[in-house]
Parts: structure tokens; C-alpha cells; sequence
């Protein structure tokens, strides 16, 4: 199976993470409220749902990349990294198309889904978001100092169920930047209001 540089993996995972803080600074941070509760349709969500949706995935996320990477003992690092067919599974139906395009629609899990779970809504949710992916770009430069295959991550709607941490760090950041596109496509919607 055909693998990465561990590297470039790496450092394109932190171009999108930038890319993804610089947008959201650029874009939301001075929002107002009925700017950040619109939606195009009954059916989508808001900029806030979404950003809402990524900060819990990262509050779970983040905490066990830190631990299983501080507590790892598999320090010698591999060049490459392979993924395995489940995590290349996961993450390829995270990624965006070549146009940028969602190209797999998914359901949010209910425990994950803000407009079903009202209190997963985050009250702060671009200065949240920008400061979990601040901590997010610590954890991928922390993530040079292991082996991206032979660290273990749990995933949310499993704990037995467990990815390659090199897996597991594209899921989250496709994951990101899917939503991300999903603000992006907000923003640009011709009823957006234009005012606060």
C-alpha cells in the first residue's frame, strides 16, 4: 500500500490548519449573531453549528492526541507512513474533491450535532475554534518526535475501534476542512446578510 513522508504529511496537515485559522480570523470573528445563526435552508447548519461541531470533535481529539503522544514510547520515527485500509478508509471520506467539493455527504452523530444536542453549542465559537487549532498545529509539531504508525488514537463513536495516529490527525484535519468549506460556502451565499 502506497504511503506518505511522514514530513510532508505532516506539514501539508499544518497548511491546512493554518489556512483554516486564517480564514475563520479573517471571516467570523467579527460576525454578529444574526450572521452566525443564519442558514441557507431549515435542513443546514449555521456558521455557529458548524464551528460548534469541530470544537467538540477537537475537545475529544486533542486531549488524546497529547496523552498518547507524551505518554508514547515508540520514539523512533519512520520516514514513511502507510495507513491502514480502515484509517484510509476514514479519512478518504473526509476529504474534499479536487474543486474543493464535498463529494460524500455524511450525518453528524446525534451526540455530535448541534442542532439535535442544543448544548454542544459554543457561545465563543471562532475564538474557541481558533484556539483549539493553535493547539492543534503544537500537537502536529509534537507528532515529529513519534511514529505515526505505531501510536494508537481511539475513535469518538468507539473507544475499541483504534487509528494510526498518522490516520487519525488526517481524519480530524480533512474532518476540519470539509467544515471549513461548509462556512466558506455560508459566507457566500447570495441571501447571507451582509450586516450584523
Amino acid at each position: 500500500m502506497k504511503g506518505f513522508l511522514s514530513d510532508d504529511l505532516l506539514l501539508n496537515l499544518k497548511n491546512i490548519t493554518e489556512s483554516n485559522i486564517s480564514l475563520i480570523s479573517k471571516k467570523c470573528t467579527h460576525l454578529g449573531e444574526n450572521q452566525m445563526n443564519w442558514k441557507p435552508s431549515k435542513d443546514s447548519w449555521n456558521i455557529q453549528e458548524v464551528l460548534s461541531h469541530l470544537n467538540s470533535y477537537s475537545s475529544y481529539y486533542h486531549q488524546i492526541f497529547v496523552d498518547k503522544i507524551q505518554n508514547s514510547k515508540f520514539l523512533n520515527v519512520k520516514e514513511n507512513f502507510v495507513p491502514s485500509p480502515l484509517g484510509r478508509s476514514a479519512w478518504k471520506s473526509m476529504k474534499l474533491g479536487r474543486l474543493n467539493n464535498i463529494k460524500r455527504k455524511f450525518r453528524a452523530p446525534k451526540n455530535m450535532n448541534p442542532s439535535i444536542n442544543p448544548e454542544l453549542l459554543d457561545h465563543d465559537p471562532t475564538n474557541n475554534f481558533i484556539k483549539y487549532q493553535t493547539q492543534l498545529i503544537d500537537i502536529l509539531k509534537d507528532a515529529e518526535k513519534v511514529n505515526l504508525k505505531k501510536v494508537k488514537i481511539p475513535i469518538s463513536i468507539s473507544k475499541i475501534v483504534r487509528l494510526r495516529l498518522g490516520d487519525a490527525l488526517m481524519f480530524v484535519i480533512y474532518h476540519n476542512e470539509r467544515h471549513i468549506q461548509q462556512v466558506k460556502n455560508i459566507l457566500a451565499h447570495p441571501n447571507f446578510p451582509k450586516k450584523q
